[in-house]
């Protein structure tokens, strides 16, 4: 699985428009700060700042090697959950896509591509990493709290996208029983949305937003990102 997870960074890395936030992205997927990191490279906080934003040129095979290495040692040295996480690979009956992004993109980029609109009063201001797309009666059916990790794919800094609802408070509610959380929950088509569903993304301080787009669209415009 380690090797797996390696190849799967180091991939991206290479093949990212730009290789610096791609580093950045899977730094901030561990939580290791810029300070710990450099500590493990033996180097300063301020060299990993400058690759990730891309001040200095693009890192070469060896950087990037040893970037990978010292982010799963700092997770080893804190349990290896992070890493434990990410080997997660297989799919729920409820899941109908799940896909990371090589680059971060703003929340408000990825809901204005799906004309959603925030509901609540949960600021908006929040990179996304990833979504996956829920059928959500059968993720709830098919998916218990002890498998719940699966819809995360490598990262929770992603969209929850839940189609077949109609009021939005079962998808909050099972967020809210566990420990996981999207940065953002997306409802595609609903129909009048639950004042408990409002309350419950604020109070997890999750984004919720509205799509009048139906599943198959939303999949085709996010395929399209």
């Amino acid at each position: 699985m380690e090797i797996e997870l390696r190849e799967k960074i180091a991939g991206e890395v290479v093949l990212s428009p730009h290789p610096g936030r791609t580093l950045r992205k899977w730094r901030e997927d561990f939580a290791v700060s810029q300070r710990d990191l450099a500590r493990s490279l033996s180097t300063v906080p301020s060299v990993i700042s400058d690759y990730e934003s891309e001040r200095r040129a693009s890192p070469g095979a060896a950087f990037i090697r040893k970037y990978i290495d010292a982010l799963l040692a700092v997770d080893s040295h804190t349990g290896g959950r992070v890493a434990q996480r990410l080997g997660l690979r297989t799919h729920s009956d409820g899941v109908l896509a799940l896909r990371e992004f090589s680059v971060a993109i703003p929340l408000r980029t990825l809901a204005d591509r799906l004309d959603a609109k925030p509901v609540g009063h949960v600021d908006i201001r929040r990179d996304i990493h990833g979504y996956t797309l829920l059928d959500a009666p059968r993720a709830i059916l098919s998916i218990d709290a002890s498998r719940f990790v699966e819809v995360y794919g490598w990262t929770t800094q992603r969209a929850l996208i839940f189609s077949n609802v109609r009021y939005g408070r079962s998808p909050m509610v099972a967020i809210r029983a566990h420990p996981l959380k999207p940065a953002a929950v997306i409802l595609s088509h609903p129909g009048r949305i639950d004042p408990l569903a409002i309350r419950l993304s604020e109070v997890e301080n999750i984004p919720l937003l509205t799509s009048p787009l139906e599943a198959p669209e939303m999949l085709g415009r996010l395929e399209e990102l």
